[in-house]
């Protein structure tokens, strides 16, 4: 669903066996001690995601989070974010598309939660994606 989610602002489509791109769960399902994969429960029922990579660098990456669109805006997300930040205290990276409305204030609002006016904003090329837009990538301090 996340990958679905996604495809509206990164492009993209299926691969012919109706899946999307499944290669950022293959090291957390391999047990990568960099890597570290949370469940997003509400009600008792999964309701997101969230993928983080770097935990034995000096910088942590929200690789990846989301959160069905039943729940957005009930303050599920943030709470999740939060939990899963606070985890891992240090340096934090996450990026976002300019498109994606929803996510840039999201992530605006959960940096400034989080770090107060501590956290910067950068546009940064994706890898290997010259049709797509640049990144927008907050960094801040746990």
């Amino acid at each position: 669903m996340f990958r679905h989610d996604m495809s509206e602002f990164q492009g993209g489509l299926p691969d012919p066996d109706g899946w999307y791109r499944r290669d950022r769960l293959e090291p957390v399902l391999r047990a990568d001690p960099d890597w570290a994969a949370y469940l997003v429960v509400g009600s008792g029922r999964p309701v997101g995601l969230a993928l983080v990579r770097g935990l034995i660098g000096p910088r942590r990456v929200l690789n990846a989070f989301f959160v069905v669109r039943a729940v957005r805006r009930t303050g599920i997300g943030l709470r999740a974010a939060r939990e899963v930040l606070e985890r891992h205290p240090g340096a934090w990276e996450l990026a976002f598309q300019d498109a994606n409305e929803g996510a840039a204030r999201f992530w605006r609002r959960v940096a400034g939660e989080i770090a107060g006016e501590s956290w910067a904003e950068e546009r940064r090329p994706v890898p290997g994606r010259d049709d797509v837009p640049p990144d927008v990538w907050i960094s801040f301090a746990v």
